[in-house]
Formats: C-alpha cells, sequence, structure tokens
C-alpha cells in the first residue's frame, strides 16, 4: 500500500463496493447509513457549489441502485432546506428495493414529488434550477439503452440553463476507464463518496466530471487497510516528502546528477535535462556527451558542467568505459535525452550498463529498450523510465490507442515487463511498480504539452532520485512537481507559447504556493 502521508486512495469500482460490503460485514454498518451519509455530504457539497438552494427547483433523477437512493435521500435533505423538489423515478417505486427502497418509501411517507423519469420535463423550455443526476453508479458497464440514452443527451441540453450535479458519478461514464458509453452527463460537478474513483480522473473523464469533490462518508479506516486498492492518487501532500536542506550541505553533498545524452542535432535535450536537475536542487550537474557536439551543448550554459567524450558526434561502444567511469561518483544518471539512434549507440548502450547508480531512461535510450532484449536484464528496480505514449506502445510491442485505452493498466504492464518503476507521461501521468502500485497525477497541465518537457523532467527525477526517497516515491515527486510548474506556467502564458526551458525555471518556485 502506498503511503497514506502523501496519496489519497484511488479505488476502482470493484474495491470500493468490497469496501462497502466490507464496512457491512466485517464493522457492523449498514448500507443505510452510508447511504445517509453519503446524501448529507452531497447536500453539503451541492449547496457549496450553488449556495442558498431555498424556492430553487431541483429535479433528481434517481435510477433503481445505490446511486438513486442517494438521490431520492438528497431530495429529502433539499426539501428541508426549502428546495422545490421533484423525485424522477426510472422505475416503479416497488421496485426499490433494500436503503434506496426505504428512502423512496420515506420520501413517499412524507410526501415529496415523485414522478415516472419519462415524463420529466428536460425540454429546456422552463428547466429547473438544479439537475442531480442519480441514474447510474460507479457499477454502470457496457453501453447505455436507448432510453437512458435519450435521457442523458436531453440533460446535457439543459447546460447553461440547469446546474448539473452528478452523484457518485456522471451517467453514462464508466468508473474504471473514464469514457463514455457512449455518451455521458456532462455536469458542472460530480460529488463522489470516500475517495475518487479510477475513471474519474482520467483525462477523457474530464469534460463530464466537471469539479470533482470528493466527500468521506464514514468507511473504517480498517476497511480500507484490510483491502487496500492498487491505485492512489498524488495529492500537494507530497511535498513534504522532498528532504529539507542540511544547513551544513555542501554541492558536493546536494546531489550529484549527470546527464548522459547529446548527438549531432540533438544538444538541447541534455541541456533542459540538466536545467532541470539543476532547478530541483542538484548541487553538481554534468553531461556526458560526444566531443564533437560538445561546444553546441555547452555555449552560454556556464551552470551546466560537460565531459566531452571522444570525437565523434555519437556515442559509440569505445566510449562506454570513459562514461562509466566519469558517472561512477553520480547519485543518478539521467540517459537518452538526444541521445540519438545511430546503429553503434545501441551497441554503447550495452557496454555502459548496468550502471551502479540510479538510473532514469528517457528518450532515445528507451527506442534501444523497446528493440533490444539484451538491454531488460541490464537494468534494475531502482530504474525509472519515462515513456510518453508513443515510446509506451513501442515499448509493449502495440500502438497508441492501445496504450491510452486503459493508462492505468498500460503503466502497471511497463513496470511489470521491464522490472522498474514506469512512468506513463500524459495528462494525468501514471506511476507504477512492477508489483502493480500504481499513482496518478491530478495535474493536467497544457502548458507542458512542448518539445523538450520530457527532457526537463528526467533532469528532475535525476535530481529527486539522489535522495533517500525510494524509486517510486521519487518518481512521483519528480512527476507532481512538474506539473505544478506546468499549472504555475498557466497563469503567465495562458494561452501557452512558454518555452521548455522556462518550464525548468519555474520548478524552483513551483513548490513555493
Amino acid at each position: 500500500m502506498l503511503d497514506d502521508r502523501y496519496f489519497d486512495p484511488l479505488p476502482t469500482p470493484q474495491e470500493i463496493a468490497g469496501w462497502d460490503a466490507a464496512s457491512v460485514a466485517e464493522c457492523g454498518m449498514s448500507f443505510l447509513a452510508l447511504m445517509e451519509n453519503a446524501s448529507r455530504e452531497a447536500m453539503h457539497a451541492l449547496v457549496g457549489e450553488v449556495g442558498d438552494v431555498r424556492e430553487k427547483t431541483v429535479l433528481l433523477l434517481a435510477g433503481p441502485g445505490n446511486n438513486g437512493g442517494d438521490a431520492v435521500a438528497l431530495a429529502r435533505h433539499l426539501d428541508g432546506l426549502g428546495a422545490r423538489v421533484t423525485i424522477a423515478l426510472a422505475r416503479p417505486r416497488g421496485r426499490y428495493k433494500g436503503a434506496a427502497g426505504f428512502n423512496a418509501r420515506l420520501a413517499a411517507r412524507l410526501g415529496l414529488p415523485m414522478i415516472p423519469l419519462a415524463k420529466a420535463d428536460l425540454s429546456g423550455a422552463d428547466g429547473p434550477d438544479i439537475v442531480v443526476d442519480g441514474l447510474l453508479g460507479t457499477g454502470f458497464t457496457g453501453e447505455l439503452r436507448p432510453d437512458l440514452r435519450t435521457v442523458v443527451k436531453a440533460v446535457n441540453r439543459l447546460a447553461g440553463r440547469s446546474y448539473i450535479f452528478a452523484l457518485d458519478i456522471p451517467s453514462g461514464l464508466s468508473g474504471a476507464t473514464g469514457v463514455a458509453s457512449p455518451v455521458a452527463v456532462t455536469a458542472d460537478a460530480t460529488v463522489t463518496f470516500e475517495a475518487a474513483k479510477t475513471g474519474l480522473v482520467a483525462p477523457q473523464a474530464a469534460p463530464y466530471v466537471g469539479k470533482l469533490l470528493v466527500r468521506r462518508i464514514g468507511i473504517p479506516r480498517r476497511v480500507k487497510e484490510n483491502h487496500p486498492c492498487r491505485a492512489w492518487r498524488m495529492t500537494p501532500r507530497l511535498e513534504n516528502a522532498l528532504p529539507a536542506p542540511d544547513p551544513l550541505l555542501h554541492k558536493g553533498s546536494a546531489g550529484r546528477v549527470v546527464v548522459v545524452g547529446g548527438s549531432r542535432g540533438l544538444t538541447g535535450a541534455p541541456l533542459l535535462a540538466g536545467l532541470g536537475a539543476l532547478r530541483s536542487g542538484a548541487g553538481l550537474v554534468s553531461v556526458a556527451c560526444p566531443g564533437a557536439v560538445e561546444i553546441a551543448l555547452k555555449a552560454g550554459h556556464p551552470d551546466v558542467m560537460t565531459l566531452p567524450v571522444g570525437a565523434g558526434d555519437h556515442f559509440g561502444p569505445d566510449d562506454a568505459g570513459a562514461v562509466r567511469d566519469f558517472v561512477s561518483t553520480a547519485g543518478a544518471v539521467a540517459l537518452g535525452p538526444g541521445l540519438g539512434r545511430h546503429l553503434d549507440t545501441g551497441a554503447f548502450l550495452r557496454a555502459l550498463l548496468p550502471l551502479p547508480c540510479r538510473l532514469v531512461l528517457d528518450a532515445d535510450a528507451l527506442f534501444f529498450l523497446a528493440n533490444d532484449p539484451e538491454l531488460r536484464g541490464k537494468i534494475g528496480p531502482d530504474t525509472i523510465i519515462t515513456p510518453h505514449p508513443g515510446e509506451a506502445a513501442r515499448l509493449l510491442g502495440t500502438d497508441i490507442a492501445a496504450v491510452e485505452a486503459d493508462r492505468l493498466e498500460s503503466a502497471r504492464t511497463l513496470a511489470a515487463t521491464y522490472g522498474c518503476v514506469a512512468v506513463l507521461k500524459g495528462p494525468a501521468t501514471v506511476v507504477a511498480t512492477p508489483d502493480g502500485w500504481a499513482a496518478v497525477s491530478p495535474v493536467v497541465a497544457p502548458n507542458l504539452a512542448v518539445g523538450g518537457s520530457g527532457d526537463v523532467l528526467s533532469g528532475l527525477a535525476g535530481a529527486v532520485a539522489c535522495t533517500p526517497l525510494s524509486p517510486l516515491l521519487a518518481a512521483c515527486l519528480a512527476v507532481y512537481w512538474h506539473g505544478l510548474a506546468g499549472a504555475r506556467l498557466a497563469a503567465l502564458y495562458p494561452r501557452r507559447g512558454n518555452l521548455a526551458s522556462e518550464i525548468a525555471e519555474m520548478l524552483p518556485r513551483a513548490l513555493m504556493e
């Protein structure tokens, strides 16, 4: 289980259902209590977003399951606040069972208006102030039935006139992958209970989820510890994992990072990696590069030291010994930025690896890793690989669409296949370990989508890998820190246009706010 000091659980629909069941079976709780807690938290979340609901019209769409039960119970709470509620039932009231049935009967005894879903006026001519989506929960799979598809489309046409509030997950969205099937409610906000579900934080889910609100409903801590989920979400608390600078720190003890890369026409990448390492606090940063490209790489950047190796414009097997000697005292090596894909560069990697320090593999090093089975045996569990979806597809022998269809599982497969920590870059970057643990970044920052951004990340990861943090925690902190820098740049460059070097420049300030 990941450390909850830095991560929040990110259960799958099956795992959250297991928590509910275990709360009842192992702790003596009741589904009715959990539903009451969920509905009250939903009330507080909704009021927090829209303000006073007195005299506002609220249409609550209630499916026959627990999600619908949450909606019916929420109607009771909103009625108590003075809202004018109407409950639209997807099934006859007698077909609501368990806790949902209890709340439906209670609503009837209280005289709350209930109508069949088919009679709900979703035309928009006189739409409600608020629409609550409680049709389908996180257990939904497959495709929406035609009648529900019609309802979802009608709800979406109310956007801008009615405030659309989804309970647990927008109906039609997969709780596992965040994919609409084939359409889903487009909510202004979604309140999800106890923990965000894996599908809710997938990049493709963002337009449907709107503002994500996570509210606890009383699942006991013991249940979560006895039934841990396999995925977790990075939180701002990750910043606390970065060791505080020692007052007696000096450059030799602040972390030595060596970037190994560069070739003709590709000198910017290793320099950006070096800047990423420096701007994230490494005390000494050097770039080992082919001798013929050192001048182009070094020009105008005195902060990054260089080691020119040989006289060529790309690395060959004869250069491996000098590079290995140079990195022998490094805390971490970032290998691959600008390395190039010359045939003898693959031989250079075979001669160079393994190395006696932590290793970050990126860019062209991943090209050779994918194409040379011998290299797999030369990296260990302390290695961090940082592919983007295209590189991940090559490493897995598949295509980008397959990688993106389930990013969590793709990252886990990468980690298991190569026996190391895998960072699958992109919006909501995923970090995974060979034994199946995974962490998802909450940051989606379009300002990071620029050439050289990944090189900055590889240098940043190298700097954090010099600390005592585990490779998993180091990779997560680097990913989160890099994401924060991109998010901060959005304030300066709201239409993008920032440079990769400015991502590096933002790193020292990204953790200050």
